[in-house]
């Protein structure tokens, strides 16, 4: 991946500028600020990046990577809940013309994100607590996570003021449909996201 020139903020953003400078100083992670804090996550290891590759796959299937929307990794999602919040998921499916809702520093307005997934790291607690806060707050439709350190897949929909009125927790074995408001009709099967998601044994 080559290195993009990022749009920096204005002097009046203390948070985000020292988040730029975490971010230069420390190639390959990822700085975002979460409920007014900088929240520093190492770079994915092999199995998380095999996860995302397997998740990939379904969205693209169903039609997802087209002309209306887009499936991307790692685009910043602004979070209007606090002055300088932002977060970057791991997966997002987005309308086509997200890039007309840039709002500042590479990130962009939640009305363009149909969809975001995390996939846990050894930080697991915020993508379960912390950005279930955030993404609801910015009405993202539907947050799935995939928790590696409990075997589970979450998915959570109907977002409401600082959470999910609905939040299903699925198991390995069970092949889960997800809200038909993404655009297509996307099956999960729960089993071979975990497995995608654990280390090869050598």
């Amino acid at each position: 991946m080559s290195a993009a020139s990022v749009e920096r903020p204005r002097d009046d953003r203390p948070l985000i500028s020292a988040a730029n400078r975490l971010m230069d100083r420390n190639p390959g992670y990822r700085v975002e600020i979460i409920g007014g804090l900088i929240v520093v996550s190492p770079p994915p290891n092999g199995a998380h990046a095999r996860a995302l590759s397997r998740l990939r796959r379904p969205f693209v299937a169903a039609g997802l990577d087209g002309d209306e929307t887009e499936v991307l990794e790692g685009v910043g999602l602004w979070l209007p809940a606090g002055a300088e919040d932002y977060a970057i998921p791991d997966l997002v499916v987005v309308d086509a013309d997200f890039e007309d809702h840039l709002v500042e520093n590479n990130c962009y307005d939640p009305i363009a994100f149909r969809f975001v997934l995390e996939v846990t790291s050894s930080n697991y607690q915020n993508d379960l607590r912390a950005k279930v806060t955030a993404y609801a707050q910015a009405k993202i439709p539907v947050y799935v996570i995939v928790d590696r350190e409990h075997q589970r897949l979450h998915v959570l929909t109907d977002p409401t003021e600082d959470t999910y009125e609905t939040h299903r927790v699925h198991a390995p074995g069970e092949i889960v449909a997800l809200p038909g408001s993404i655009g297509a009709k996307v099956t999960l099967d729960v089993t071979e996201i975990l497995k995608a998601g654990q280390p090869k044994s050598g």
